[in-house]
């Protein structure tokens, strides 16, 4: 169905017959090489180009938690030659960052949401937490215990710790690290004895035995990690926080030039031998196109302000 979709939109719409077609597209991703959002974009660009008729060259434009790759493409032409995939940032920057170039909202529109990505929350070996209730009851008894680490202020690891430990009533210490990486060294050298981090990051770990996978943000359990219960689970109902990636385009492109770039890239994302790399990944394929991913934005900026502002989370926090 969805192929004959994609055959059957230049006809359907003539505004197609000049983008992308004819025109080489870039695929901007607002992250720097090797994380999730530059890997997938560059797993799915073949068969996007495939589909669309062109070539869709995947291009790193990062900086300030994606807002660099996002200001570019917001100010880039309307002509479904420059998408954007983007994270979670979309939904948190615009409550943190200042002056900004362009507006998130009024600037970009959506395409499509790609992927979700669940978030695991893990203790070290030797911290003696085997579960998050333990972990808990640990850190009520030992407040200075309370030191988690992240990949950034303002990150879903980051927010994700917040409210967890917000609804448990229990103050923590925030230590923000340049990456996933250096947050998991963090761990391991015992700066910090717990914190979310993501699938890909966790699972080996795990699997070695140097750290316990307590629980996961998502409100259903990870596949990979079918053992470890949610955090709804283990007495807080309702909780759910993960990342998620996702194509917008600027805003004033025309409406079917998005739904053929949407259509394309669910197909991209969907290929069945694509499925061991983005379970390696942690990454749960979610495309539904433009108006579903606008409801999903609108919800989670929502849900971001209101964290942001209860826990009074700035940048030089």
């Amino acid at each position: 169905m969805l192929r004959r979709a994609l055959l059957a939109l230049p006809l359907a719409a003539p505004a197609l017959a000049q983008a992308p077609a004819d025109r080489p597209v870039r695929l901007v991703i607002a992250f720097p090489p090797g994380g999730s959002t530059d890997i997938l974009a560059r797993l799915i660009a073949p068969r996007m180009g495939e589909l669309l008729g062109t070539t869709v060259t995947p291009e790193n434009r990062s900086g300030a938690s994606g807002a660099v790759g996002a200001g570019h493409v917001a100010q880039s032409p309307p002509d479904g030659s420059t998408v954007l995939i983007d994270s979670g940032g979309q939904s948190v920057n615009p409550f943190l960052m200042r002056g900004l170039a362009f507006d998130y909202v009024r600037d970009l529109a959506p395409v499509t949401l790609l992927a979700t990505l669940p978030l695991i929350l893990v203790a070290r070996a030797e911290f003696g937490a085997g579960s998050l209730p333990a972990l808990l009851a640990r850190l009520r008894e030992e407040p200075a215990q309370a030191r988690y680490g992240s990949v950034g202020v303002g990150a879903r690891v980051h927010l994700a710790m917040a409210q967890l430990l917000r609804r448990a009533g229990i103050r923590g210490e925030h230590i923000p690290y340049r990456g996933g990486a250096d947050q998991i060294a963090g761990l391991l050298r015992g700066d910090t004895p717990f914190g979310f981090t993501s699938p890909a990051l966790a699972a080996p770990l795990v699997r070695e035995g140097r750290v316990k996978a307590l629980a996961v943000s998502s409100p259903e359990r990870f596949p990979g990690l079918p053992e470890v219960p949610t955090v709804a689970e283990q007495g807080f109902p309702g909780f759910a926080m993960g990342d998620w990636l996702g194509l917008l385009v600027p805003a004033a492109t025309p409406a079917p030039v998005v739904q053929r770039i949407a259509a394309a890239a669910a197909d991209a994302v969907n290929q069945p031998a694509l499925r061991p790399r983005l379970d390696a990944l942690g990454l749960l394929p979610a495309a539904e196109g433009p108006a579903a991913f606008a409801r999903f934005l609108a919800a989670e900026r929502a849900e971001m302000e209101a964290l942001i502002r209860g826990e009074g989370i700035r940048l030089d926090s």
